[in-house]
């Protein structure tokens, strides 16, 4: 599907309105299904109504630029179901049945031949053979017994309350749709997520954590790749990476892989929606049971893979194990080396990983970690703040990896980024735009890279960044833990000479004990008189 520049999103109010709209729409079903089957149900619905309504001010604009060329009745028929004047401008061909004003006559309709959920389920089918970059994507629920027909009428009137279609001129139809659904779409995965709890986090990460790595690699090129995808959270945020710096998503191609065949069908949608043509394989798949792209060597790979599983497909002479086997009850080493063994000479990539990853020395994990540092493959590792992600109570950290590191071969750089971020509520934490800018721009400056965001010459900063030589890496047993190298923030001076504040702080200290002992005395004498 041909690529289309985003044009300016719209009014806060009008999203706001739209994203209560949709979120009314789910709540309808919330009663009936639990929260990862009316997921599929109204993001379906949401993709559905986007196309159509894209596809009918597509063709109100080729009709009325056929009228003002006075253009015959019989021409503007024959011409207006051009499916390229459609493909062309990046909408979806949308057949009759499958648009949205035929399924809103028949949504509550007593006489209609068939049930709503029947002609949704035939709407997708006739939406994924229109467009074959759609096929296998869209779900097809929508009649089973477990979705309340009434229930499902009631959420298409809802819907019809809500536009995705652009309000441009005729070569920008699609443009703001794109936009406003794209935006609805990622509001949509992070609402779910959080409803969902810690099978959220199998399919989403959170824009803070993605822009972390996008940030630091600038993917402006070449082939992206996540070899556990989940919703494509890394892809979209790439993109939106290529829009900031004036790029294209054409200069990208993307690849992915996804175990979970509703996460994988959900990538799927999400790309398209995003103007995406990504080649995340025929079907869903185990990364390392089959690797669906045997032959790709990415120029940047983004990864967040499930941390910790211990029951994977490990095979004791599979080819990626290059740096040593990882044991049968962890695979967080064999995603380190699978992605190490996708990058292409001059490849950099980001995986997010468990803490526990940095030090951990069982099961020969010590040996591999070693192993990989003298290979000279890290690049940076990042030491994140807690609770960033709501599924999860783990701490998590960054591997920064990079087949050529220039002028920093033999040197590994340490982020310790814990202390940074605020709380969103009492149980998520999110970065900022300026940690995040401190975060990259410390990485670029370190490497000697021309950004906004980098000062003129990385130094160390104590508590926070320290750049470090393999030999001393060694010398700490090869623990990448920043925390291990960072050291202590630098105290701030305050002018007071030492040896009047430790006697400040002493006599301080002392009138405390004082205080603290009277109160003792205070509650005994209390204590007795009640006895």
């Amino acid at each position: 599907m041909p690529r289309t520049t985003k044009s300016a999103t719209a009014a806060p109010s009008t999203m706001k309105e739209l994203k209560d709209t949709l979120w009314k729409a789910a709540d309808k079903l919330r009663g009936s299904m639990d929260a990862s089957q009316y997921k599929d149900v109204i993001l379906g619905l949401v993709f559905l109504k986007y196309v159509s309504d894209a596809f009918d001010e597509r063709r109100i604009a080729i009709r009325t630029e056929l009228e003002a060329d006075e253009y015959d009745t019989d021409q503007i028929s024959e011409l207006i179901d051009d499916t390229d004047e459609y493909t062309g401008r990046g909408v979806f061909w949308v057949p009759a049945t499958a648009r949205w004003g035929h399924l809103a006559e028949n949504a509550k309709s007593t006489e209609a031949e068939r049930p709503i959920g029947a002609l949704i389920d035939d709407a997708m089918d006739a939406v994924m053979h229109a467009n074959p970059q759609l096929a296998g994507t869209l779900p097809r629920i929508f009649n089973r017994e477990n979705v309340d027909q009434r229930r499902l009428g009631e959420l298409i009137d809802l819907f019809n309350s809500a536009r995705f279609a652009g309000q441009g001129q005729s070569g920008e139809s699609g443009r703001r749709a794109r936009d406003l659904l794209g935006e609805v779409y990622e509001y949509f995965l992070e609402k779910f997520a959080a409803a969902e709890g810690k099978r959220g986090g199998e399919f989403y990460t959170p824009a803070g954590v993605v822009r972390v790595l996008v940030e630091l690699l600038q993917p402006t090129h070449g082939r992206v790749y996540d070899p556990a995808c989940g919703s494509g959270g890394m892809f979209v945020q790439a993109e939106k990476f290529l829009e900031a710096h004036h790029g294209e998503g054409s200069d990208i191609s993307v690849y992915g892989q996804e175990l979970n065949e509703r996460t994988w069908r959900m990538a799927k949608m999400n790309l398209a929606i995003h103007g995406l043509t990504g080649n995340l394989g025929p079907r869903w798949g185990d990364t390392f049971a089959r690797d669906l792209h045997p032959d790709l060597q990415a120029d940047f790979i983004m990864a967040n893979p499930p941390f910790n599983i211990k029951d994977w497909a490990r095979n004791e002479s599979d080819p990626r194990w290059r740096y040593g086997v990882p044991p049968a009850g962890n695979a967080n080493y064999a995603w380190i080396q699978h992605v190490l063994s996708k990058l292409a000479p001059g490849g950099q990539a980001g995986v997010v990983m468990a803490n526990g990853s940095m030090s951990s020395n069982s099961s020969g994990e010590g040996q591999i970690r070693a192993e990989v540092v003298e290979a000279d493959l890290v690049s940076c590792m990042v030491a994140l703040p807690t609770q960033l992600f709501r599924s999860t109570g783990i701490p998590v950290c960054v591997w920064f990896l990079a087949k050529d590191k220039g002028k920093r071969a033999g040197e590994v750089l340490f982020i310790d980024a814990r202390n940074l971020g605020h709380m969103v509520d009492r149980a998520e934490r999110t970065l900022s735009n300026d940690d995040i800018t401190k975060i990259a721009g410390t990485f670029h400056a370190w490497m000697g890279i021309e950004s906004n965001d980098a000062p003129a010459e990385y130094a160390d900063v104590p508590g926070f960044a320290y750049s470090a030589t393999l030999a001393e890496i060694e010398a700490a047993g090869y623990t990448l833990t920043p925390g291990r190298y960072v050291g202590a923030p630098d105290a701030e001076d305050d002018g007071e000479p030492i040896e009047q504040k430790l006697a400040r702080l002493r006599a301080e200290l002392d009138d405390r004990f004082a205080e603290s002992a009277r109160l003792a005395e205070v509650v005994r004498e209390q204590l007795e008189r009640l006895s």
